[in-house]
């Protein structure tokens, strides 16, 4: 069992991952063809229909950007599988475009020399077992097992989300991250609002960042870093944190859209919100990074497969304020 080592100073996936500093979300996936945040897991799967997967230019975006790595949606809280996958019938290679979008953004990946990170729910609204817990840990195990295994290369962070839908013990994550660091050894593992109590499904808002105090309770343990999108840490973040009366380092990720705050997924009003703008961008980035913090910024590509070009030079900009843009 692979477990966090109590300490007081970042380990060498923490140092890598504070390294890495600045990354892009890519929100896509059967939400983006229903005009929908969220989904139940019952949406027809033959709406989605992608003119093209332009995973390419996703990539070739965030390098032009100055960012250093991507974190792909792989399974939002409907249960849609964004790869090839034979454990449900409810994946891109069962849908009218079959094409496996991990395989496809982990190919530019390589290519641009950008880091793989992979978004998971682990809240499923269409997998019958979901109920079972012990069932359904298996069933993501089979799934992690498929995606860190080696087919997409190394993964570089694994961004666990839907926790508050069952009690922190029912989702067994020593199992998941003892697995994931077993597969990928040098990937960064973290559940979404990681501080807090343990024996309540919500988390109540004083544990949000802005509100964290050097030795607040891990609540997702073990976790390798924080999270609570779409909150930031105030410019003092503490780093230490409780478990079993042990300390652990915990650096924070934040994560936001660069329309409207948290708009994830595209739909047909995207355009119309208002982009959080460059000098915003770069003030958070300055933030954060300079407390030894990473930023990721959502950027949504469309029923066409690609990305806005308003959101592309909205990231080109910050990247100029910021000293950090890349020319092809």
């Amino acid at each position: 069992m692979i477990t966090l080592t109590p300490s007081r100073t970042p380990n060498e996936v923490q140092r890598a991952m504070m390294e890495r500093k600045y990354g892009m979300f890519i929100h896509f996936g059967i939400n983006t063809f229903y005009d929908t945040e969220w989904s139940d897991g019952k949406l027809d799967i033959n709406g989605y229909r992608p003119a093209a997967i332009d995973a390419e230019n996703w990539i070739k975006n965030a390098y032009r950007a100055g960012m250093n790595y991507v974190i792909l949606i792989t399974k939002h809280h409907d249960g849609f599988c964004l790869w090839d996958t034979d454990t449900t019938d409810y994946c891109v290679n069962k849908s009218p475009c079959p094409t496996d979008v991990v395989a496809e953004v982990a190919r530019a990946c390589k290519k641009y020399g950008i880091k793989l990170g992979l978004y998971y729910s682990l809240w499923d609204r269409h997998e019958k077992c979901y109920k079972d817990h012990e069932r359904y840990v298996e069933y993501m195990c089979t799934h992690l097992t498929e995606l860190l295994g080696g087919k997409y290369g190394e993964i570089a962070e694994l961004w666990l989300d839907g926790e508050w839908d069952k009690y922190p013990k029912q989702w067994n994550i020593p199992r998941l991250y003892d697995l994931a660091h077993r597969l990928q050894p040098g990937c960064a593992v973290a559940v979404n609002q990681t501080i807090g109590k343990t024996w309540r499904k919500l988390v109540p808002a004083r544990f949000r960042p802005e509100h964290y105090k050097e030795g607040m309770n891990i609540r997702y343990f073990p976790s390798d870093f924080r999270l609570w999108d779409p909150h930031f840490p105030r410019e003092d973040d503490p780093k230490l944190y409780t478990h079993g009366g042990s300390t652990y380092y915990l650096p924070f990720e934040a994560t936001i859209c660069i329309r409207n705050m948290s708009n994830w997924f595209w739909d047909p009003k995207y355009t119309k919100d208002r982009l959080v703008g460059a000098q915003f961008i770069a003030e958070k980035y300055r933030l954060l990074t300079g407390a030894g913090n990473t930023l990721v910024v959502n950027v949504a590509p469309n029923t066409q497969g690609v990305q806005e070009e308003e959101d592309v030079q909205c990231l080109l900009e910050a990247a100029r304020l910021l000293g950090v843009e890349r020319k092809i």
